[in-house]
């Protein structure tokens, strides 16, 4: 979590932050929904990645991609309900997230990325996120709010379980 900002306002130092219950019901909805936006950044820039990591013909590139693209739509959708309750949307993901992307890259370029290695880390980060999402969904949320983190989280946890059974497969023809 970037900065802790579903417990409090991610726009404040740790030691100032207002308790959660505290803050107007649209600010925690915003704080919410850039939390997990900045998470869906860190998604499609991270399956975009990991997609140029493996062969082109890979029915694993098109996963890769097909699940960038959904994170893109995620970005847009969680963008529009931020500006709907009177935020303003971050423009990128997490540092910890580009620095991963970037150390794919380097395993890529020293042939250290292997189907199952970029399956282990896209199923990782799928499991985090859905974790991020039950975390949101324990807040008290406006209902178009609560209905778009419940699909969304819904995807996650659909996406999670393919890329296990993916995983498997490679496992059973490896």
């Amino acid at each position: 979590m970037a900065n802790g900002s579903l417990l409090g306002r991610a726009d404040q130092p740790c030691a100032d932050r207002v308790p959660f219950a505290d803050v107007p019901a649209d600010e925690q909805a915003v704080d919410v929904l850039s939390e997990l936006l900045e998470h869906a950044r860190d998604g499609e820039h991270g399956f975009r990645t990991c997609a140029r990591e493996v062969p082109s013909a890979s029915s694993l590139r098109q996963s890769f991609n097909r699940r960038a693209s959904q994170y893109h739509e995620a970005c847009d959708d969680l963008e529009r309900m931020i500006r709907r309750h009177g935020g303003s949307p971050i423009e990128c993901g997490t540092t910890g997230a580009t620095i991963h992307r970037g150390w794919v890259r380097v395993k890529g370029a020293i042939g250290a990325n292997s189907e199952l290695s970029l399956l282990d880390d896209c199923e990782r980060s799928e499991e985090a996120v859905v974790a991020l999402y039950r975390e949101a969904m324990q807040r008290n949320l406006p209902p178009d709010v609560r209905d778009l983190v419940e699909r969304q989280a819904a995807s996650a946890q659909q996406s999670q379980d393919q890329l296990r059974v993916l995983r498997g497969e490679i496992r059973l023809g490896a």
